[in-house]
């Protein structure tokens, strides 16, 4: 798949993947399907979820390490900045021949354009929080995070 239709596939996956409302028992119930989906493939994934900067969902499966909840840091950091799934920041960036770094204002330290965390979007009032999930290779993590918002949302 080139560039192009990446970015364009992604840029779909954020336009369609919306919430009328969410809230607690939302974040609670998203977060239990991930790790219910990643448990019955064997995943080692950490899930977090957020909402306003608050963290209401967090778990770290086996096989899992600390440096899955800094990956998770630095990659909610970019979909706070973007307003776009951190995958899809990366993307559009490579697709340049760009990385993110202090050219956009940001410390690599601090920021990852790595697949996994996804902004959950109300509609009407836009990017409200992040879903994140890390422990496998970026485009995987995306995945695992569209696949099971895909299922929430129907």
């Amino acid at each position: 798949m080139s560039d192009a239709d990446l970015i364009a596939r992604i840029e779909e996956q954020e336009e369609r993947l919306r919430f009328d409302r969410f809230d607690d028992d939302d974040a609670w119930r998203l977060g239990v399907l991930l790790v219910e989906t990643a448990r019955e493939r064997g995943l080692p994934v950490t899930v977090d979820i957020r909402r306003g900067g608050q963290q209401l969902f967090h778990a770290a499966l086996a096989g899992t390490a600390p440096d899955n909840d800094r990956w998770i840091d630095r990659k909610v950091r970019v979909v706070e900045r973007f307003h776009a799934s951190s995958y899809l920041v990366g993307r559009r960036l490579a697709a340049k021949d760009r990385a993110l770094d202090a050219s956009q204002g940001v410390d690599p330290a601090e920021y990852a354009a790595h697949g996994g965390a996804f902004p959950i979007r109300v509609r009407g009032v836009g990017v409200v929080g992040v879903v994140t999930v890390s422990g496998l290779p970026q485009a995987d993590d995306h995945a695992l995070v569209v696949e099971v918002l895909e299922s929430y949302l129907r």
